[in-house]
């Protein structure tokens, strides 16, 4: 299987460790990726702010890119990225006008015609039918999964799972043995982009969500987005003041999880990388460990 791939910027600085499990994976289930070729950034959140032309003109850049390229279907990882793609994307189609300018603006022929996938629906198209073939020591844990408020929204473009109680992530995870806990933060928001700018607020937001996560039993937070991992783990010393208390849970990428219980190396899939060391021993009922490494 052959499929363009668009890492954006955190997936090659802030976030290797989450390129490095999706690609693991990838390999893992004879998925073959073709990064765009001359990619660049998507514009993230910064560039609306600045200017809607130019907000629209990078994504539209990267998705000519893929349609020079032969690309039918890409993945985007970073959960921002995603949303700036599929937005684009969908508003340009519906707008023939701004569609033709953004053309001239990058100076490429641009269709408006790629499949873009995030990593869930990369995993529910082209891995969840095999995952259980595959799995060869269970993560058998209560897992909290948890989807942030960028990864199935706007659901009315991407018109994929439920909207406030998404289930594809939970789903895959029994398929390896976990247990999703039910709780009502799946989709609340960790503070996003503001973790540099507002830390409070994000030590705040990212505390409630740990809290009940750990409030109800789970032994890790299973994640499809970089600006979720870095927020609930990179920023635990954060958290952990907000909540007055020490909070050890750790945070996996989807993929990582997958890898693991897969026979993934550890190092292959970045998990020595975490700020919250995880760790899964190969054991037979396969125990999460955190450790002080």
């Amino acid at each position: 299987m052959r499929l363009g791939f668009y890492p954006g910027c955190c997936l090659i600085g802030t976030s290797k460790e989450y390129n490095e499990s999706v690609q693991a994976l990838a390999k893992k289930f004879d998925i073959e990726f073709v990064t765009v070729p001359d990619w660049s950034c998507c514009g993230a959140n910064s560039a609306q702010n600045l200017n809607k032309e130019l907000a629209l003109s990078l994504p539209a850049r990267i998705l000519a890119l893929a349609e020079k390229a032969g690309l039918e279907e890409v993945v985007v990882p970073c959960a921002c990225c995603f949303g700036r793609l599929a937005t684009t994307q969908h508003e340009l189609n519906e707008n023939p006008q701004m569609k033709s300018k953004v053309a001239g603006i990058i100076d490429m022929d641009y269709k408006g015609t790629t499949k873009i996938l995030n990593v869930i629906q990369m995993i529910d198209k082209y891995i969840n039918g095999n995952i259980e073939k595959k799995v060869i020591k269970k993560f058998e844990h209560k897992v909290a999964c948890y989807y942030g408020c960028l990864l199935i929204r706007p659901y009315k473009i991407l018109k994929f799972d439920r909207q406030e109680d998404p289930q594809t992530i939970d789903v895959i995870m029994r398929k390896l043995g976990a247990e999703p806990i039910d709780w009502a933060f799946k989709t609340e928001c960790c503070g996003a982009g503001f973790s540099v700018p507002i830390t409070e607020v994000v030590a705040k937001l990212s505390a409630t969500i740990v809290d009940d996560a750990v409030s109800r039993g789970a032994e890790a937070i299973i994640v499809a987005c970089p600006l979720c991992l870095s927020n609930l783990d990179l920023r635990r010393p954060g958290i952990n003041k907000y909540l007055k208390h020490k909070t050890n849970i750790p945070i996996l990428y989807i993929t990582e999880a997958i890898g693991q219980a897969t026979g993934i190396d550890f190092k292959e899939l970045g998990l020595h990388k975490h700020y919250v060391p995880v760790n899964l021993k190969s054991c037979s009922n396969c125990q999460l460990v955190t450790t002080n490494n």
